[in-house]
């Protein structure tokens, strides 16, 4: 199995965080509440979508945007995150970015106009991406290497997993029996206790280093990415050929350049160009895009369908998702058991087959699909496979890193999750219009939907082949080469 991350030694530890350090089982709880708060926000919104819609005069591309909106801000600005938690301290950081993602949150739940709500989602996206690498970061100099670190890792994966399979069983309740005001509202008490909790138990620690930060290199990723989502979009009603889909994306690969240029010659870079002459981190961090960018859909079309072709109501929705938590969850707990016994590679290959069969099977959907014979099956199968997949995909990325780069390394495999599905979520989404376009009713809603599973299928099939092909499977095969 591959070795995780070293504990921080006691040097990077400030006297005060040693002699007030909280019980184990209690850091685990808060750094995990934070993370729940920061993937719920993902997917909770899903079921909500309607209601928004209504609430607000919302278009089908402002729909597109709420969830879009949280998940660039998220991928651009969790480089940054990674790197202010080592240099200034994980608690500091844990608790600036709880802070303004539940301010957000509150912003986003009052909203009245439809930019008001998408500048609050993007303002959830910078909280809950200085906040998500911090609690890695914690667990990871909080806990000894070896198995106690490694099932500290899988529980924040699995609270992370089940947070975004909860999502559509949260927003459904709360959006049926309150408002869709309270899919962003509820985390305001959350978010508060967590933070009171953080403040009076969590210690803090840092990497004894210059207090540097590529704010620049931030900015250009972020705005990169935006623009390429963007352009993507565009091409739904405009068509790739025409220019308001191009320039945009021309636009976009230009910042990326510029961004890469940045970081090449930038003393101190954001995303330090030679991590990626380690095979462990430029391999994993590939086969995690492509992972993204499939998986992360699945919640988003799932909701589409039961509540457009099958008509639940929000809250039948989110109990239809119920099995799928279940399933990602159980998946995620069992990972680190399992990767003893068959390694890391062997079993992040197994997961994304088990997930993609599911996709494939999920791609059949018609107009007169059932829950037991249409949902149930390939969304179980999906979602286990995606629990199983997380962990020994993140504990190839991390290991063999240098110490200083931890909270990096976090927030890089945890960027390429996030930015393969913002950037998943919009060619799917076109690719469904497309199709939904072209005919008529609750058929052609069915037809597109099952389209963007079958689309996603290929798109995860080739992050399988790319695991078998540059995934290391022996502990010698990280170093740099």
């Amino acid at each position: 199995m591959s070795r995780m991350p070293p504990i921080a030694t006691p040097t990077t530890l400030s006297a005060s965080a040693r002699r007030t350090a909280a019980p184990p089982w209690l850091v685990m709880l808060l750094v995990c509440a934070g993370q729940f708060l920061v993937v719920l926000d993902v997917s909770v919104v899903n079921v909500a979508l309607p209601a928004m819609r209504t609430g607000l005069g919302l278009s089908e591309l402002g729909l597109q945007w709420i969830v879009n909106a949280y998940v660039i801000t998220f991928a651009g600005f969790m480089l940054l995150g990674g790197r202010a938690a080592d240099l200034f301290g994980r608690k500091r950081i844990f608790v600036v970015g709880l802070a303004l993602f539940t301010l957000a949150s509150l912003a986003g739940g009052l909203a009245r106009e439809p930019w008001q709500l998408v500048a609050a989602r993007t303002v959830q996206g910078i909280g809950a991406a200085v906040l998500a690498p911090a609690t890695l970061t914690i667990l990871t100099t909080s806990f000894p290497s070896g198995p106690a670190r490694t099932k500290a890792i899988a529980t924040w994966t699995a609270v992370g997993a089940g947070g975004g399979a909860v999502g559509g069983l949260v927003g459904g309740v709360l959006t049926e029996y309150l408002s869709w005001r309270w899919v962003l509202l509820i985390n305001v008490p959350v978010g508060a206790l967590v933070l009171a909790g953080a403040v009076r138990w969590l210690t803090e620690s840092r990497q004894d280093s210059g207090r540097r930060l590529d704010v620049p290199g931030a900015l250009l990723v972020t705005g990169g990415l935006g623009l390429v989502a963007y352009g993507i979009v565009q091409t739904e009603t405009a068509g790739w050929a025409s220019a308001s889909a191009l320039l945009p994306l021309a636009a976009g690969l230009l910042v990326v350049a510029a961004f890469i240029a940045v970081e090449a010659r930038t003393k101190a870079p954001l995303m330090p160009l030679g991590l990626f002459r380690l095979r462990s981190v430029s391999s994993a961090n590939a086969a995690m895009v492509l992972a993204g960018a499939a998986m992360f859909s699945m919640w988003y079309f799932l909701s589409l369908y039961t509540q457009n072709v099958l008509a639940y109501t929000p809250l039948q929705a989110g109990l239809s998702f119920i099995p799928h938590s279940l399933s990602i969850v159980l998946g995620s707990k069992a990972a680190p058991r399992l990767m003893n016994r068959v390694g890391a590679k062997s079993l992040a290959v197994t997961g994304a087959v088990i997930s993609a069969s599911g996709m494939v099977w999920q791609g059949a959907m018609d107009a007169d699909g059932t829950y037991l014979g249409t949902i149930l099956g390939p969304g179980i199968l999906m979602a286990l496979g995606a629990g199983l997949t997380a962990t020994p995909v993140a504990s190839i990325a991390t290991s063999g890193a240098d110490p200083a780069d931890q909270g990096l390394v976090s927030g890089l495999i945890n960027t390429s999750r996030q930015m393969g599905g913002a950037l998943g979520l919009s060619v799917l989404s076109t690719v469904a219009a497309t199709r939904i376009a072209a005919g008529h009713g609750r058929a052609a809603l069915a037809d597109g939907y099952g389209l963007a599973f079958q689309v996603g299928s290929v798109v995860l099939l080739g992050s399988i082949a790319l695991m078998v092909l540059a995934l290391p499977r022996r502990r010698s095969d990280v170093a740099p080469g």
